[in-house]
């Protein structure tokens, strides 16, 4: 394996999520709820182009593509991903040299014929090199060549204030978190920089975290505890095979962000006990932030305060939007987890949230 800092493919985060659902506006209401603005359109192709930020998220309902055939199995979902490379071409071909499984497109949503790849689930891996700081020709963009902008409307909207897509995870079957570890570890170079094992009340998960040598690309891995009855299995059932479970997108200022989704409405998932927050002084001295605004929001703190140098991670969830899709809305401050130390009482909360449902039956404990 090739030295762990090398960036073999010239990496350079995330271009885009691409989505799609058997018929229009399910998706649209969640983007517009989550602070996210429709610019433009695909100049032949039944394809739209929404933005936050630096955040481009696309919805694709061209008859016959890969997308169509994706929502007909999976129902409404994250069908593809793009990531940012410096030659796309060349990209591929270290791809297909290191055993990717080449896709064709016979009705790809872009003029360019971006190269893909199988990802999670048979979700596409797009590889682009003509992005704002990438195109080096000319300068544009893979949606100045094939989007048309709507007249009067940003191209560049603050949404709710989240600038970047911070990390995209994939729920997997027991047994098969090795083979996606190594899916991107081969391919493309990631490192594992966290595992977790996390037992609730009743169930369980595993939760592996791997990031790219660009450091911007970062893709956790979850599989379900040995119990087998908790969220993870209730995802795959739901979707219908392995996939992309939640989407981060990251921002400055996460009580002001917070603000502004509530007043978009976005759905927020189950708050945690009261008892959180008042052990946050306790688990995270010195912290600095304002406990009560985070509890009247429900925001979940994490991170060290060790050595009298806090770095802190706030973070918050949404329900299930697109299918059992979720986003998760966050703000670092210095630190690069995952919110390890808030997975237990999140864990916890979406166990409330299965037993609310009737998901899952109280006293039933994991294995």
């Amino acid at each position: 394996m090739a030295d762990l800092f090398e960036n073999p493919m010239g990496l350079n985060g995330f271009e885009f999520v691409e989505f799609s659902a058997p018929k229009k506006g399910i998706l649209e209401d969640r983007f517009k709820r989550t602070g996210f603005t429709h610019i433009a359109n695909h100049r032949s192709k039944d394809v739209q182009l929404w933005r936050q930020g630096g955040i481009n998220l696309l919805t694709n309902y061209e008859k016959g593509s890969k997308a169509s055939f994706f929502a007909a199995e999976h129902g409404p979902c994250a069908c593809g991903m793009a990531f940012r490379v410096k030659d796309a071409q060349k990209a591929y071909r270290y791809a297909m040299e290191k055993g990717a499984e080449p896709v064709e497109i016979k009705s790809n949503f872009m003029e360019l014929r971006l190269p893909a790849i199988k990802g999670i689930g048979g979700a596409l891996v797009y590889l682009v090199d003509r992005y704002e700081t990438g195109a080096e020709e000319d300068g544009l963009s893979i949606y100045d060549i094939d989007f048309e902008y709507l007249d009067g409307v940003d191209r560049n909207p603050e949404g709710a204030g989240f600038q970047v897509i911070d990390h995209l995870t994939h729920n997997v079957y027991q047994g098969r978190m090795d083979y996606w570890a190594e899916y991107y570890e081969k391919l493309f170079n990631f490192r594992e920089i966290r595992f977790f094992d996390i037992k609730g009340e009743y169930t369980g998960l595993t939760s592996r975290a791997l990031t790219a040598p660009d450091g911007k690309i970062r893709i956790p891995l979850n599989q379900e505890g040995e119990g087998g009855r908790g969220q993870i299995e209730e995802y795959l059932r739901e979707y219908k095979g392995e996939g992309i479970q939640h989407i981060a997108f990251s921002c400055d200022d996460l009580p002001k962000a917070w603000d502004k989704l509530k007043a978009l409405n976005t759905p927020f998932m189950t708050a945690p006990p009261a008892t959180y927050y008042e052990d946050l002084d306790t688990r995270l001295p010195g912290h600095g932030e304002d406990v009560d605004g985070l509890q009247s929001r429900g925001i979940l703190l994490d991170g060290s305060t060790e050595n009298n140098d806090p770095r802190l991670l706030l973070q918050i969830f949404s329900e299930k939007l697109i299918g059992p899709v979720f986003f998760e809305f966050i703000q670092r401050k210095k630190d690069e987890g995952f919110g390890e130390g808030n997975f237990k009482a999140l864990f916890k909360s979406i166990e409330r949230d299965q037993i609310n449902r009737g998901v899952l039956k109280e006293g039933a404990p994991a294995e």
